[in-house]
């Protein structure tokens, strides 16, 4: 079994705590039985599990006649170890503890950064489980249920509300709502009927439809956005590649000032061989890139764990690294800026009565926006009112006996059937202009009131936007939501800039032309 960087520093770090407890003990000049034995054993094991590692990779950089890191932490561990034995047998000082702790500080930087991308890869398969696991394919005139990977362009697909729609393709039969917020920003459920595209890992709202697969496997929307995302996690910050850089010049450098040290100390100042290769081993453990192996994965988790718990996800260690440097910040829509789900935020006419006769109605229905009026009507302690002779009306609303009365609920669709009064008119096409989705209230053939629905700004919003222009910093929205309600909540928040109704696939290129 392969162990992993994080499984060889834990274990590397518990067998040196012997040698720690001896460190901090010399001061106080107690010695621990069987010290040298103690430290030879717990040593012999790092070097085994996690120094032999480094020693190869410093073995096949000489053999290209090279030389990175890796040699100098291989030189400066084995050369103390194997010199410690050598103390050992002859009773002299031994130094089992350098080789340990600076293979467990180098190791430290390796585990810190391979916790780094499992993190990024545990988002990944959270991405990942945002698809079906299987379809219900039409297969000799019934429709079956088959895992996803066995799906083929061309199947007829059927799906059933509440279900995720398993690849991408055009509808053939039916007509509902989808919830596309995760692909395309749209906070609001999307209409859709026959002839129009779906995609997947999209959620079916309500209505069974029969679409044609078009798009499968990695051909999917779904499937190239995780493809984005695992291109991201293979990018390195350019510090990393500068350190290999520097390499190429320091590792020579200390190598030629150990031996200059040995051959000074043992030539010229009459040290003995034993003490002059102390003090060129020395050299080489303090150049040990312990400082430059923590540095930056040290800077890289702490930078994206913190901004992770602020709600901010650092795509790669290129970006933090010139973050300093940005002049533009790119926002998404929903779930960023606004609140991510539909709420009423106006209701015209008699407050009550309309959100009385709208909750009644709507509790029947299988609308998307329905939730929304109910929950304020709950929210107000306004009880729906049972209704009867309940009908919906396809493409309209809905509509039902009220009291005795007809009552009715809709898009302005509703409007060619009853009459509307011109304030109720203006008042709607005001609200429209908002960027709110207008539900007409009518009872016995009239209008009798409003309730507008939009999903809303965070209330933190605008005073995010305006931290950030103070530092001098452009803001722009990017989503896939429609031109007129993008551009509504951007005012609202005060955005500089909107680019709206762009696919998740295409974000990227227009956050390069920026």
């Amino acid at each position: 079994m392969k162990l992993t960087n994080i499984q060889r520093f834990w274990i590397s770090f518990v067998l040196s705590i012997p040698m720690l407890i001896q460190m901090l003990a010399m001061p106080f000049h107690w010695m621990m039985p069987a010290y040298n034995w103690i430290a030879l054993i717990t040593t012999t094991i790092i070097m085994a599990i996690s120094a032999f590692p480094y020693w190869k990779s410093a073995i096949a950089a000489f053999k290209k006649h090279s030389a990175n890191m890796n040699t100098l932490v291989a030189t400066g561990t084995a050369v103390t170890y194997f010199y410690s034995i050598f103390a050992m047998i002859t009773d002299r000082a031994v130094y089992f503890e350098s080789a340990a702790f600076v293979t467990v500080f180098v190791l430290l930087g390796d585990a810190m950064e391979e916790k780094m991308h499992n993190n990024a890869s545990n988002a990944l398969g959270k991405l990942m489980g945002l698809q079906a696991n299987d379809a219900e394919v039409l297969k000799d005139g019934k429709f079956v249920k088959v895992p996803l990977d066995q799906v083929q362009v061309g199947d007829l697909i059927r799906v059933k509300p509440g279900e995720k729609v398993p690849v991408d393709g055009t509808i053939l039969e039916g007509v509902t709502s989808l919830d596309e917020s995760m692909v395309t920003g749209e906070s609001m459920p999307v209409m859709k009927k026959v002839g129009d595209t779906v995609v997947g890992s999209t959620i079916n709202n309500n209505g069974t439809i029969t679409f044609k697969a078009t798009k499968v496997g990695a051909d999917t929307m779904l499937a190239q956005i995780v493809d984005l995302v695992k291109k991201a996690q293979t990018s390195h910050a350019p510090i990393q590649n500068l350190t290999d850089k520097i390499s190429n010049v320091f590792v020579p450098a200390v190598m030629i000032i150990a031996i200059l040290t040995f051959m000074i100390w043992y030539s010229f100042v009459g040290a003995t061989f034993v003490q002059a290769l102390l003090f060129a081993v020395s050299v080489i453990v303090i150049a040990c890139p312990c400082a430059l192996g923590l540095a930056t994965p040290t800077a890289l988790m702490v930078g994206t764990a913190r901004s992770a718990k602020m709600g901010v996800l650092i795509k790669n260690g290129e970006v933090l690294q010139e973050v300093s440097n940005i002049d533009t910040v790119v926002f998404d829509k929903t779930g960023t800026i606004t609140v991510g789900k539909p709420v009423v935020t106006d209701i015209v006419g008699d407050a009550k009565k309309v959100l009385t006769i709208a909750a009644s109605l709507e509790e029947s229905s299988e609308h998307p926006l329905a939730s929304a009026i109910l929950q304020k009507a709950k929210n107000k302690e306004i009880s729906p009112v049972k209704v009867d002779k309940f009908e919906a009306i396809e493409g309209k609303g809905v509509r039902a006996d009220y009291n005795g009365q007809v009552a009715f609920v809709g898009s302005n669709r509703l409007l060619v059937d009853v009459n509307i009064s011109r304030e109720m008119a203006s008042r709607a096409e005001k609200l429209q202009n908002e960027a709110k989705t207008v539900v007409y209230v009518g009872l016995d053939g009239e209008i009798i009131g409003l309730v507008a629905i939009q999903d809303v700004p965070k209330s933190s919003s605008k005073d995010a936007i305006a931290e950030l222009k103070a530092r001098g910093l452009m803001t722009v929205m990017l989503t896939g939501d429609n031109k007129r309600v993008a551009q509504a909540i951007a005012d609202e928040v005060g955005i500089d800039r909107v680019i709206a109704e762009v696919m998740p696939n295409d974000k990227a290129q227009q956050i390069k032309e920026l």
